[in-house]
């Protein structure tokens, strides 16, 4: 299999070897999510004349076909009410999302995929898929479940840490 990735200086090249090994992994984790959305954004560029913070708003769009309110996508996509706001001008442009009153609040907009963004999110999201079980052909899969199970106990443990009660330099 060819090299999908090039070799190119990251956040991880400044580590030394008597750094702490959680500031390692830290390191290393960004670095591989930092290349994999780097792949990600040039594929959805180039194969879909897209890019990923439109193709995340259509996921949650798909994952609602109800609509959201702006401010839920907003939230959900954790960016501020004018990115979603430009995100969604766009899409309505061409007619892949459809903005109406929201029913209970007439001081918001519920957006909801048109039948054609819901086509196109679905064709873009399973060649999506294809290309993250690519990148991380590197793995077995008992290295993936592994990886997996590992991410998983980070996750809770990290659940468990209130920062507002955090000692500072602990934060």
């Amino acid at each position: 299999m060819a090299s999908v990735l090039p070799a190119v200086a990251d956040v991880e090249s400044r580590v030394l070897d008597d750094h702490h090994q959680a500031l390692k992994i830290w390191l290393r984790m960004l670095a591989c999510t930092t290349r994999v959305e780097n792949v990600i954004r040039q594929r959805l560029r180039s194969e879909f004349g897209t890019t990923l913070p439109r193709f995340d708003l259509m996921a949650q769009l798909d994952r609602e076909p109800e609509g959201l309110s702006m401010g839920e996508l907003s939230a959900r996509m954790m960016v501020t009410g004018g990115n979603v706001t430009g995100i969604v001008d766009q899409l309505e442009g061409e007619a892949l999302v459809q903005r109406s009153e929201h029913p209970s609040d007439r001081r918001a907009y519920q957006v909801r995929l048109t039948a054609a963004g819901r086509r196109q999110f679905r064709r873009m999201a399973a060649v999506h898929e294809a290309w993250i079980v690519e990148l991380f052909d590197g793995w077995s899969p008992a290295q993936k479940t592994q990886v997996h199970g590992l991410l998983a106990t980070l996750k809770q443990h990290l659940a468990g840490i209130d920062t507002s009660t955090a000692p500072k330099g602990k934060r």
